[in-house]
């Protein structure tokens, strides 16, 4: 027999060996294997979730439009009491501050400014809309920042604002949940007891990261001041740039007004934050950081348990079939073939156990998909790497059992009982 002949046939002997120690001793095996499997599961699914919201992002569903970025005074993502103390401590962006932004600014095509919050009474006649619903005040650039367009009726105009109209345009669930049955244009309805005339309606455009896009009701930035500002209030600036190639010197020239409006002293840090798509990722990137990192430490550790299981078994394994090893060694195996079979036997083990946690942890991260409603993915690469060191961990730990099985010697393997 050829030598590639001679290692397939030890390769097919050791996996049907293994295979009849997993059936042989059911509990034992699925123990140890148990191991494998959560530490693979616990990075494959930290990793499947993670690059599902990573592949959504990346791939359009960010929460800004081209060329566009936002100021506001709290970044999107606030790590540590410290920070968030920074951050409250801030200036509130005011309107002031947003029509001086708008006057001065001379690159961005559009300057538009937006606040919302939750919790408030939508009513019309004897329905009423969740609570969930948010009430939002903005301008007439509010469509664009909220990258929906105008399907019945009008928009907001600069006239709604400065006179302080009661107007308003209603996202598609309002409409829903308002006016199941009838036209919405014209009527009148209530926010916190106070009328408003609905003056147009939205486009459906579904859910983002598992939230309706359309469960909102938009009035005039001045109407809404008036009406639901508080101490609390600092609004959100939308800037959009005419071009990508005048992107960059657009944000270098609201950075430089905004720091001059808000009165930042030369070598001060900005007071307030520039999020757009880049900043988004980053900032998503850095937080999943230490979740991946976590996720790697918890693996290592359960993963660390398995191979020892593994050396386990594979001793016993070995003590268990001595007689057998001295009658393979005196039909003309030698040590190597010893060796090959036991630590293919161990690797064979190990990947029972990943295979099984890629699988699961494929399945537990896409849950994320689910309840969120965004694409699935299938991270190939994370699954690869995870069986690689399943391969490796099956060596690792195997490599003594197989040793001490290799150096049995034939003569007395043969009188063990």
């Amino acid at each position: 027999m050829s030598k590639g002949g001679h290692l397939v046939f030890t390769l097919r002997e050791s996996l049907k060996m293994a295979l009849e120690a997993i059936r042989d001793n059911k509990l034992r095996a699925t123990l140890t294997l148990l191991g494998i499997t959560i530490g693979v599961f616990s990075v494959i699914g930290a990793m499947t979730a993670i690059r599902t919201l990573e592949s959504s992002i990346n791939s359009g569903l960010s929460i800004f439009g081209s060329n566009t970025f936002l100021i506001q005074k709290y970044p999107v993502v606030q790590l540590g009491g410290h920070t968030r103390h920074k951050y409250r401590n801030r200036k509130n962006i005011d309107y002031f501050q947003y029509e001086e932004l708008k006057e001065r600014a001379k690159l961005p095509v559009m300057v538009s400014v937006i606040d919302g919050r939750g919790g408030r009474s939508i009513k019309y006649k004897n329905k009423q809309a969740r609570l969930s619903a948010a009430v939002n005040g903005g301008d007439e650039g509010a469509m664009r920042s909220l990258k929906t367009f105008i399907a019945d009726g009008r928009d907001i105009t600069r006239q709604d604002v400065e006179f302080s109209r009661r107007v308003a345009v209603l996202g598609m669930d309002i409409v829903d949940q308002l006016f199941p049955f009838a036209d919405p244009l014209g009527k009148q309805f209530t926010i916190d007891g106070l009328k408003y005339r609905v003056i147009g309606i939205t486009e459906r455009q579904g859910n983002l990261f598992g939230q309706s896009q359309d469960n909102f009701v938009l009035i005039p930035i001045s109407t809404y001041l008036q009406n639901f500002a508080s101490r609390w209030t600092s609004l959100s600036i939308t800037i959009e740039a005419q071009s990508a190639e005048l992107y960059d010197k657009t944000r270098d020239e609201v950075i430089g007004l905004m720091r001059a409006i808000r009165q930042v002293a030369p070598g001060d840090e900005n007071d307030f934050e520039v999020l757009s798509n880049t900043e988004l990722i980053d900032t998503f990137g850095q937080f999943t950081g230490g979740v991946k990192l976590f996720a790697f430490a918890i693996s290592i550790i359960a993963l660390v348990v398995a191979g020892i299981g593994i050396m386990n078994i594979m001793l016993v394994s070995v003590s268990e079939r001595i007689k057998e090893i001295g009658i393979r060694k005196a039909v003309g195996a030698n040590r190597r073939d010893i060796m090959t079979q036991f630590l293919t036997e161990a690797v064979f083990l190990s990947e029972f156990g990943g295979v099984a946690g890629v699988v699961l942890g494929v399945l537990g991260g896409n849950a994320v998909s689910l309840l969120m409603d965004i694409p699935a993915v299938i991270p190939l690469d994370w699954a690869f790497y995870g069986l690689l060191v399943c391969s490796l961990i099956g060596i690792g730990f195997g490599s003594y059992p197989a040793y001490r099985a290799a150096r049995q010697d034939p003569i007395q393997s043969l009188h063990s009982e």
